[in-house]
């Protein structure tokens, strides 16, 4: 090895995206005027995001769009933003056939399993309030204003609670009342509809008058049940106080009027924690310790009395909670100002996420739900028995400090075999190999200090190992009572003992851990199954391991799993492998360099040329010279000897490609050179960057498994692992079972679907989550009189494109669409290195023909090479940003095959980006959804995409999308924003600042969202229903806290008293529960693939002891296991009950636009992932190896603003979407 002070130039980060279904733009249905509020005062903000106060749109000036076209039975409200259709995805290895009735394939039915860093589906930390004010003040009492004015509570009929429907994925929990930003005392606090409240409990209620209405949070102590104190009757707490997780509290005789508590207690967020500990997220004390100092509290909106102006919905089950009885208000609590308008000349702060969560609570379960058809499936959850004995926790100090988790390891190995008879009473503890001890009862010591010597891994040289004396100091820190942990899963305790979890989930990973790789919560074995993957890469067959709290009590939770890894070649094969070609033939080009660079940045590598001596070390770079043209001085008189000299004396060996580079190691201070050809890559290392197309398809085919083959090898590992052997399972008294559980479940039925009653069929029932299009017409046809096509495939001639868009426009024809056979102008073929102007000049060369007569272009159709790099990225940029106009791609095999399923998947993904809607719920239109059917409701999906690894500098993508019609809720407008990399919270939710003319101005993707559709329906949204995709349980509180204030200032800057009840329900995807029939050779339970019947539904036993949480597989499968979505309630004020959540998600799964199948998550969260996908084709390119797209990014707000990292780091904005683009659904 070389020595060699100069470092090399450091490469460039790539990275590539995958590509996206195309968007378009059109004109919606006919519009129904909106009654807009006049602005109080200040002038009117347009673009991005609107300014002042009211329900002014963005741009007054614009009409609104025309839309579905007239005639037939149903023309709704004909509003201008588009549903998002689509045409479903394509099946693999061919474009599918037409399937008659069974219909075409989702694009999303099944969801591909994720690969790289996925967020594990942790715990459930310590839960919010389900809302509800904060405990009353001390003084004069506050008054009661519900939407206007003082008003006495009965006579109201409380909003039915429902259960929110789960989905594992990526985010983090918002609040959702009116939660006070907590901020610096000079900041105006939202909070909500109520006075500012303390955040923490108050004291035990105390016995005397009878209480007053308190919202649905109460004041109640963070820690655990509040005792009931002798005096008056018990209070109703509704689902928080101090009664057991069975339900409401018993009236008791002769009390006075309840206090409704709603879901006041904390809850704790169950499962395991990730391994950190997180601030905020600690359990808190039992209710017997004293109560919290005050602290702001999030508010519950109470419910307004709007009446439905059609007749109420009839009830969803029966699992609806009955009313309350109502309760005189004693009381009035003072009304709320928001005083971010409330005087253009004050400084209005900007909303910053709160830094505390200890008085948050998540809303209790408000029963089991009971609509469907009963039946048993077997979860991928195995009891776990608690230990009888208590845990103590040690601190572990090392001297000297260690960085690496697997060296702390070892010293701790050999501190406990030299000394566990001894000083550490026989007792086996485990470690989580950073500063903390864990041990079945006490040590025989509080402090003590050892020493150890540990010798370095034998490099095979024969030489005297060195050896390194360190100093372990022990000391006791703390003892957990398993009691508490016992009373949370019982349902009798609110916080979730967060030490107690992480203790057992530590101990049942210490024997793997030491076994195999361990990769997050993930285990490989060396010896387990392994498959190439292509360029230097293998798959590894692992398995997947978390403890959790259930309502069963502790579950393991196992599943399988598979990750990339790099294959132990020597350096030379893999890069050989990496490039697809011979290296030693031909000197590298720069391209080759910055691959290989990036593959091999942080590979630890072994030398082979000096015999048994396997020295290891870690690449940091590559040499930007050829290996013969590296000298290097070797004395201080600066004289040079070359390193293939170098090699050939002292280590006698004839370096045979020398024009390859070296690779470099160590630091960049004293960079050492090693060549390529005398290096191994170390086995067992992860491939954590981004895998291309061809990897990510090879390992798909690895783990895509039929349900029972998952199952049964999910058994087989259980028994493998043999807990019963563990000696540390056995140490610490944790039994495993080894049967899968099983769970009762409900399969919910299919919602009734309408179309156009110009169709054969009127009306269709979905069965086993499919349909077809055969005999139906679009419930609402766009209209697409002038479209152009360009064509970018140079094997595709001018006749067979001109052929397929007839045979396309006939198609969309037959469907119901009003559109026209001819185009404006014949087909242009064009270089598709030339795809902006070629798109500038078509789509002038069409506007001059139309624009003298007062028409607009409505679609471009665009037919692509089948691999087309970054040229759908670069058109879907130019149309949306640009031109103003939504687009079709088609490929070239679709074309040339033209089959009648194609065609029909495409025609509904047009009809929804030209305005039409190509299905709507029955229930939807006779106003018998309960809850969303009464008042006009509005319903968000919002997600935030981030770079993949690697890509470092590459800002994330936010995008909500909302429902934009009202009955109906099919068409969804959306917008996009780009924040600070890897930042989980939608910034632009709601945001200040001041503009040169009109001083402060307030506006947001929430706001612009509510206005267009007031703009739209006429109707001021009653209710907001948010659907949070991409937050893992880590973040519940953190995103809560911030995005439902957000949602609630918003709502506030339109009008002073504004406040629609919100329920914010996370959903989530990437977890490890995998739901499968109870008898697989039962046809009658399971659909084609073998997977549980659409519709299945889980709220009991293996979720949560005490929240509103559910898995829901509302999809049939297609291939592989399916995954069924969680959807977990964060906060409802619209007092949801179990069956009515669970059945309006389902039923939504049924709109998704762009197939005729039900998908595997609730729409609106799709459509946000679809369009935060899209925009990341809108930053600046960056072609990466891969031809995708990659970037630093134009990221920013809606219209332009900058978003700043919270270190004041600016992000460039997304060029802004065309106001007729955001309208409709482009990502579609």
């Amino acid at each position: 090895m070389v020595r060699k002070r100069r470092s090399d130039v450091p490469g460039t980060s790539e990275g590539s995206d995958p590509q996206e279904p195309s968007a378009s733009s059109g004109r919606g249905g006919q519009q129904r005027p909106a009654d807009w509020v006049p602005m109080a005062q200040g002038p009117q903000h347009q673009g991005g995001g609107m300014g002042g106060r009211g329900w002014i749109p963005t741009n007054p000036q614009q009409q609104p769009p025309q839309g579905g076209r007239g005639g037939g039975y149903y023309q709704g409200r004909g509003s201008g933003s588009q549903p998002r259709g689509g045409m479903a995805s394509q099946q693999q290895g061919m474009a599918p056939d037409y399937q008659g009735r069974g219909g075409p394939q989702p694009r999303g039915g099944m969801v591909p399993q994720q690969y790289g860093p996925t967020s594990e589906y942790h715990g459930r930390g310590g839960p919010p309030p389900r809302g509800g004010m904060a405990p009353q003040q001390q003084g004069p009492p506050p008054e009661y204003h519900g939407r206007g004015g003082p008003q006495p509570r009965g006579g109201m009929a409380p909003q039915q609670q429902r259960p929110a429907p789960e989905y594992h994925g990526r985010g983090g929990p918002q609040p959702r009342g009116g939660m006070a930003p907590q901020q610096s005392s000079l900041t105006p606090e939202y909070q909500g509809r109520g006075v500012p409240q303390p955040r923490g409990g108050t004291a035990p209620q105390q016995p005397g008058p009878p209480p007053v209405y308190q919202g649905r949070g109460g004041p109640q102590p963070r820690g655990g049940m509040v005792a009931q104190q002798s005096g008056p009757q018990p209070q109703y707490q509704g689902r928080g106080g101090p009664n057991p997780r069975g339900g409401m509290a018993p009236a008791q005789p002769g009390s006075q009027h309840p206090e409704y508590r709603g879901r006041g207690e904390p809850q704790p967020r169950g499962g395991m924690p990730p391994q950190q500990h997180h601030s905020g997220r600690q359990g808190g004390s039992p209710s017997t310790g004293p109560s919290r100092s005050p602290i702001p509290d999030l508010h519950q909106a109470s419910h307004s009395t709007y009446q439905a102006t059609q007749p109420s919905s009839s009830q969803a089950s029966s699992s609806r909670r009955p009313e309350e009885s109502s309760v005189e208000v004693a009381q009035k609590l003072k009304q709320l100002s928001i005083e971010v308008e409330a005087a253009p000349s004050q400084a209005i702060q900007p909303l910053l996420p709160p830094s505390s969560s200890k008085s948050i609570r998540f809303p209790l379960r408000p029963g089991i739900g009971s609509v469907g058809v009963r039946c048993i499936v077997k979860a991928n959850h195995f009891f776990a028995e608690l230990p009888k004995s208590d845990l103590h926790q040690y601190d572990v100090t090392i001297s000297p400090e260690v960085t690496s988790r697997g060296v702390n390891r070892a010293i701790m190995a050999q501190l406990v075999k030299l000394y566990k008879e001894t000083n550490l009473g026989n007792r086996l503890p485990v470690y989580d190999g950073r500063k903390s001890l864990y041990t079945a009862g006490e040590l025989p010591f509080t402090s003590q200090e050892f020493r150890i010597t540990l010798l370095d891994e034998d490099d095979g040289s024969g030489a005297e190992r060195r050896q390194r004396n360190f100093t372990i100091a022990i000391k006791f820190v703390a003892r957990a009572d398993l009691h508490h942990l016992e009373m949370f899963l019982a349902g009798k305790q609110a916080d979730a003992p967060q030490e107690a979890l992480q203790v057992l989930d530590i101990v049942l990973r210490e024997l793997p851990t030491a076994r195999c790789v361990p990769v997050g919560r993930s285990f490989y074995p060396r010896e387990g199954r392994k498959q190439k993957l292509g360029e230097g890469l293998e798959s590894w067959r692992g398995f997947y391991q978390s403890i959790r709290p259930t309502q069963m009590g502790l579950s393991l939770n196992i599943d399988m799993s598979s990750t990339a890894f790099i294959e132990p070649l020597p350096v030379i094969e893999f890069v050989c492998q990496l490039l697809g070609k011979d290296v030693t033939a031909r000197p590298l080009s720069d391209a080759d360099r910055v691959k290989i660079k990036k593959a091999l940045r942080g590979v630890r590598v072994e030398v082979t040329h000096r015999g048994n001596m396997r020295r290891k070390y870690r690449i940091s770079g590559l040499t930007s010279q050829a290996t013969r043209e590296l000298s290097f001085p070797v004395d201080d008189r600066g004289t040079l000897k070359s390193v293939v000299q170098y090699f050939q004396e002292t280590y006698a060996f004839a370096i045979q490609y020398s024009t390859l580079p070296c690779l470099q190691v160590g630091n960049q201070q004293r960079p050492n050179y090693l060549p390529m050809e005398v290096c191994k890559i170390v086995e067992g290392q992860r491939y954590s960057k981004r895998l291309n197309e061809k990897q990510i398809t090879n390992l798909l085919k690895v783990t895509c498994q039929r349900p029972q083959d998952r199952e049964r090898d999910i058994i087989e590992t259980v028994l493998q692992n043999d807990y019963e052997k563990d000696q540390y399972a056995k140490e610490f008294g944790i039994n495993i079972s080894t049967r899968l559980a099983s769970v009762e479940a409900r399969i919910l039925p299919p919602p009734w679907l309408k179309y156009h009653d110009t169709g054969r069929e009127r009306d269709c029932l979905p069965k086993v989550g499919q349909w077809n299009m055969m005999n139906k017409k679009m419930v609402n046809g766009g209209r697409v009189h002038n479209w152009t096509c360009i064509n970018f495939a140079r094997n595709v001639q001018e006749n067979v494109a001109g052929g397929f868009c007839y045979e396309l426009a006939q198609m969309c024809r037959t469907s119901g669409m009003d559109f026209s056979l001819e185009p404006v102008v014949r087909p242009l073929l064009a270089r598709p290195d030339e795809v902006e102007r070629a798109l500038k000049a078509h789509y002038q060369g069409a506007m001059s023909i139309l624009r003298p007569q007062g028409k607009e272009l409505n679609l471009l159709i665009v037919i692509l090479p089948d691999n087309n790099g970054s040229l759908y990225g670069d058109l879907k940029r130019i149309c949306e940003t640009d031109l103003g106009l939504v687009s079709q791609c088609c490929l070239t095999k679709h074309v040339f095959k033209m089959s009648k399923q194609y065609l029909a998947n495409v025609a509904l993904k047009i009809n929804v980006k030209v305005g039409g809607r190509n299905t709507v719920l029955v229930d939807a239109l006779s106003r018998r959804i309960p809850v969303v059917s009464e008042v006009p409701t509005i319903i968000f999906g919002a997600d935030v995409t981030h770079p993949h690894p690697g890509e470092d500098s590459s800002p994330s993508i936010a995008a909500v999308v909302a429902s934009q019609d009202w009955p109906e809720i099919t068409k969804y407008a959306g917008l996009v924003s780009a924040q600070a990399h890897r930042q989980e919270l939608i910034q632009d939710l709601f945001k200040v600042w001041q503009d040169p003319q009109r001083g402060t101005v307030s506006g947001g993707m929430i706001k612009e969202l509510l206005i267009s559709f007031k703009r739209e329906t006429g109707q001021k949204p009653k209710r907001i229903i948010f659907y949070r995709d991409g937050v893992s349980e880590g973040q519940f509180y953190q995103v809560l806290l911030y995005e439902l204030q957000a949602i609630r200032q918003a709502c506030a800057t339109l009008e002073p008293d504004y406040q629609p009840c919100v329920t914010f329900v996370v959903v989530q995807k990437r977890h490890h529960t995998r739901l499968f029939a109870n008898n697989h050779a039962d046809q009658r339970s399971v659909d084609r693939s073998g997977n549980i019947l659409p519709g299945t539904v889980v709220d009991s036993k293996i979720c949560h002891p005490t929240e509103f949480d559910f898995y829901l597989c509302s999809h049939a499968g297609i291939q592989g296991t399916s995954r069924p979505a969680h959807y977990h309630v964060l906060w409802d004020e619209n007092k949801f009950t179990a069956d009515t959540l669970q059945t309006l998600t389902n039923n939504l799964c049924y709109t998704y636009a762009r197939c005729t199948r039900s998908v595997s998550i609730v729409p609106p969260a799709y459509y946000a992932h679809l369009a935060a996908f899209r925009a990341r084709f809108y930053l600046e390119p960056e072609t990466s190896d891969s031809g995708s797209m990659a970037g630093t990014g134009r990221g920013g707000p809606l219209g332009g603003r900058n978003t700043r990292a919270p270190g004041n780091t600016a992000v460039r904005p997304l060029p802004a979407l065309k106001e007729n683009v955001k309208r409709v659904m482009f990502y579609c």
